[in-house]
């Protein structure tokens, strides 16, 4: 068979066929990712919000508004995926070529992973996987930010690259890493009889919750500040939310949860 009429070395033919696979790979790897998560969620017992509630932390969220954020992502995704069969300008290519890449698709996959980890107990494991699903969307964010940045002209590229991208990168960023971390330190409370939690905040690892969720709230009040970034802003909004609504939580806690409520002022 003669070899194809195709110079594969040229960068434009490369770009081409790297966009092509990943009109294939980045719907795959959402499917799977939905399959997979949906299936932790809802057919498995104990589920993954039951797997947080059995391991109680001073950082814990609510799981259903947690469900409803990854919710939100998956339909931010499907936009990306739309868009990148419609896409038609080049620059809009070379962000969803050069910018995302393979990143989302590597990232979804290990979500899928992390959600079988995470209702095995493998928290050792979860945790690594999230601090690949971080690294991955911090370099894919990174990169569009530096070389892709948005621009007025083309409102869908924001829209469906750069916030679909931000919003799934706010969540390991700001509660599923952590958590995992917590578990596999055993920074857990055990409720005392009665369901209560416990009196004495060094059993509840309180002023460690405290750390994690200022922390965290600083780089966003940074991001929001220096970026305007109304996506960092309104996700991590929405993970406070989901921290602040599980109760009970020691005091120090619930004060670096309400200090983000602050962040749409800087907006």
């Amino acid at each position: 068979m003669e070899s194809l009429p195709l110079d594969t070395s040229h960068p434009a033919v490369r770009d081409y066929l790297t966009l092509v696979r990943l009109q294939v790979l980045t719907p795959l790897s959402l499917l799977v990712n939905i399959a997979t998560t949906s299936t932790c969620a809802i057919v498995v017992n104990p589920s993954l919000g039951g797997i947080s509630r059995l391991h109680p932390t001073s950082i814990s969220p609510r799981p259903s508004i947690i469900e409803a954020y990854v919710g939100a992502i998956f339909l931010g995704q499907l936009g990306y995926c739309l868009l990148l069969v419609m896409a038609s300008k080049p620059e809009t290519k070379r962000a969803l070529v050069k910018g995302v890449g393979f990143s989302l698709v590597f990232a979804n996959l290990v979500m899928a992973l992390w959600a079988i980890s995470w209702i095995m107990e493998w928290f050792l494991v979860s945790t690594i996987l999230q601090g690949i699903i971080l690294l991955l969307l911090f370099y894919s964010n990174v990169a569009l930010l530096i070389y892709h940045a948005p621009v007025s002209s083309r409102p869908l590229d924001t829209a469906l690259i750069h916030a679909p991208l931000r919003f799934f990168l706010v969540l390991p960023f700001s509660i599923l890493f952590p958590l995992s971390l917590f578990m596999t330190l055993g920074f857990t409370y055990v409720p005392i009889p009665g369901g209560g939690p416990p009196r004495d905040y060094s059993a509840w690892h309180a002023w460690v919750g405290f750390g994690v969720i200022l922390g965290t709230n600083i780089v966003g009040l940074l991001v929001v500040l220096f970026r305007r970034d109304i996506v960092w802003c309104a996700s991590a909004t929405w993970i406070c939310v989901s921290i602040w609504s599980l109760r009970p939580k020691p005091a120090p806690v619930y004060v670096s949860v309400l200090s983000l409520f602050n962040l749409p002022l800087f907006g």
